[in-house]
């Protein structure tokens, strides 16, 4: 899994349009193994990443949960402990 792409589901507030396109960008990128495609690949590289993130939006909706929406704040300070403790805190 691409460490970049984060989960969307079940945040408040919900995830952006913006995140979503990220998140699709990012799969694209991994899967071609390009973070920039070639001129003559651009189209077909700009379609995967929109049908993705129409795809990935589809399922966000439809995803049902009885948990409490997570918080953005704490999720972000959850994953920057497990950064310190991986990477160390220089």
């Amino acid at each position: 899994m691409c460490r970049s792409i984060r989960t969307l589901f079940n945040l408040e507030p919900a995830a952006t349009d913006e995140e979503v396109t990220a998140a699709a960008l990012q799969y694209v990128r991994k899967l071609s193994g390009s973070t920039q495609p070639s001129k003559a690949n651009q189209e077909a590289f700009d379609q995967a990443v929109a049908a993705i993130a129409a795809a990935t939006q589809e399922l966000l909706d439809s995803l049902v949960t009885s948990a409490p929406p997570r918080d953005r704040e704490v999720e972000a300070a959850k994953a920057k402990a497990r950064a310190a403790e991986r990477f160390g805190t220089g």
